[in-house]
């Protein structure tokens, strides 16, 4: 079942292709001109239910194992403490995220001059999954360890129908979705630390962006005075001095203050590469999941709702993210390591080893809760990295996926904690989505019909609200060059007519679109058909249907297909895929 609910634009780039115009432009005037039933290329508008909220549960048993029989009943969820309604209730598992693409009917020739399009199924991609690596905080030493489990992980673990890109914080270095492992290996080899933020100098005293926010924010005087200890000893003052410890309190606050921009510049990069990411695999036509490998890095409140906006992103795109902490089993060395040239004082390292362990686990909470937050799979504390990729490449074979509609949500972007228990006395281990923030204002109804019918064109789950048949047939003009004609035949029977002046009245929006093998967008359009129908013309089409072409050119190749077909009235939804092979002979 398609998911209503308030989503903003996935991607420019693909709406211009899909929709065939940009905003502003001017409707075509209707292709045929009955009365009774015209074609538009222009979407229709779609009543939706804009305060859908979605929370993605993983139940475990004692022994790691994914339980995916429980129902709705089962399940008890909290908004701020109030119970609610669960009001939609799915289980996604393996099979329903990778669905394979159905053979076409192919009809007779059209004019006999098209011929039918051959399938060819077997290098269709089914799953993509990005490799993100946080290059802004990964340590050189972490990054190298990473990378050649990475690779070993690859080797093994990818298949054929399988479509792998590497993304990376800075993003200065990235590969698209591909299946050539040659490719995969060289851009992993490229792979280095791109900390944003770089002191010119080594700083005094040496702090991190939690004790810089200690400092520079919370004003916490123990901090404070463990830098300025610090700061006393790098700067190689005199304790006997009276200045001296002026001195190092004003550099250990202008210290506090260098590394606090520094380390929200790096943090909200990150959520904004990470987003760009979820846009770019949102795309893609199949299962998805993202593998976020990283040390972890501090969130303040600040960002809170940005984290909470990207995950909210993911789930209604149907992307996982799962997460790896690239730092493994972690441990503080005494004193410090060989990276701290700066002398350090021996007084305050018993508090630089506390605020070094705070500041470790409060970097890693966020990668608990991307994963936990989107159905993902969090790995930590363990440095078999090898492994990890394992677990964290591997989807859950079940994922319940709760809805609710908030009563009275006052749209002033607040926070809502939520929580999700079981009505059973069970030992399970439960993870959920933590909260979600309420919108400021209502989305447009058209923009939000045009992303629900975008979401489905990029998935692969099957709908079949409406009876669809999907047809393709192709023409070669020369040896480099094709005609695709995709047919769809409309079973009319399950629509939902609503009577109007006499006539049955519907509007159908289809949608087509052409995905290379790596399962990227060719191109793609979108047909609107207003349905005036008389008595006497339904009970004529009852039995016809009524069938929508669209046509494209292409040239040779394997493309994966990929037919939407929405109605007005009762919006009901149905989605088909195919699969073509035009051969350049």
């Amino acid at each position: 079942m398609l998911r209503a609910a308030i989503r903003p634009c996935l991607h420019l780039g693909v709406l211009l292709a899909v929709w065939g115009g940009a905003a502003g432009q001017t409707p075509q005037p209707p292709a045929n001109r009955d009365d009774e039933v015209s074609t538009r290329d222009t979407p229709a508008t779609f009543r939706t239910k804009v305060n859908l909220v979605l929370v993605p549960v993983v139940i475990r048993d004692h022994q790691g194992r994914v339980i995916g029989d429980l129902r709705k009943e089962d399940f008890q969820l909290f908004d701020n403490g109030k119970p609610q309604t669960i009001s939609s209730f799915s289980v996604e598992t393996l099979a329903s995220q990778t669905v394979e693409p159905v053979k076409t009917e192919t009809p007779p020739a059209l004019s006999g001059e098209e011929s039918p399009a051959a399938t060819n199924p077997a290098d269709i991609p089914k799953r993509f999954v990005v490799y993100f690596f946080d290059d802004v905080h990964l340590a050189l030493s972490d990054l190298m360890q990473v990378r050649n489990a990475a690779e070993r992980h690859m080797n093994e673990a990818l298949v054929p129908t399988d479509r792998a890109a590497i993304y990376t914080t800075s993003t200065r270095t990235t590969l698209d979705f591909t299946d050539d492992r040659a490719k995969l290996h060289a851009t992993l080899l490229h792979l280095m630390p791109q900390p944003i933020a770089r002191a010119s100098t080594q700083l005094c005293p040496d702090i991190s962006y939690y004790q810089a926010d200690l400092i520079f924010n919370q004003h916490d005087p123990t901090a404070l005075q463990a830098a300025t200890t610090d700061a006393m000893a790098c700067m190689a003052l005199d304790p006997s001095d009276p200045s001296a410890l002026q001195i190092a309190q004003s550099s250990a606050q202008a210290t506090a203050s260098q590394v606090f921009t520094m380390g929200d510049t790096e943090s909200r990069v990150s959520l904004q590469s990470l987003l760009s990411v979820i846009r770019r695999i949102s795309a893609m036509p199949g299962q998805r999941s993202i593998i976020l490998i990283s040390p972890g890095f501090l969130t303040l409140p600040d960002l809170f709702q940005d984290k909470a906006a990207l995950i909210d992103r993911a789930i209604r795109a149907n992307v996982i993210i799962s997460s790896l902490n690239a730092r493994g089993l972690y441990t503080i060395v005494p004193g410090g390591d060989a990276s701290q040239s700066n002398p350090q004082s021996a007084t305050g390292a018993i508090m630089r080893s506390q605020y070094q362990l705070d500041s470790a686990r409060e970097e890693e909470d966020v990668l608990a809760e991307l994963a936990y937050g989107t159905g993902g799979t969090f790995f930590h504390n363990n440095n078999d990295l090898v492994e990890g990729f394992k677990r964290v490449a591997a989807r859950p074979e079940f994922v319940y996926l709760l809805g609710f509609s908030p009563q009275n949500l006052k749209l002033d972007g607040r926070l809502h904690m939520l929580k999700v228990t079981l009505r059973n006395a069970k030992k399970l281990d439960l993870q959920a989505r933590k909260g979600y923030y309420a919108p400021q204002h209502l989305a447009d109804p058209e923009e939000t019909a045009k992303q629900e019918i975008q979401d489905a064109l990029f998935s692969r789950e099957e709908l079949r609200d409406i009876p669809v048949v999907l047809h393709t047939q192709f023409f070669k003009s020369s040896m480099a060059d094709a005609r695709l004609a995709v047919l769809a035949r409309v079973d009319v029977k399950h629509l939902r007519f609503r009577k109007e002046n006499g006539r049955n009245r519907d509007d159908l929006t289809v949608v087509s679109g052409l995905f290379d093998r790596n399962g990227n967008l060719v191109t793609g359009n979108s047909k609107t058909v207003e349905m005036r129908l008389k008595d006497q013309t339904l009970e004529s089409r009852i039995n016809s249907g009524i069938t929508v072409k669209s046509s494209f050119d292409v040239k040779p190749g394997s493309y994966m297909i990929r037919l939407v077909v929405r109605d007005s009235e009762g919006q009901l939804m149905a989605a088909a895929n195919g699969t073509v092979d035009i051969p350049m002979n």
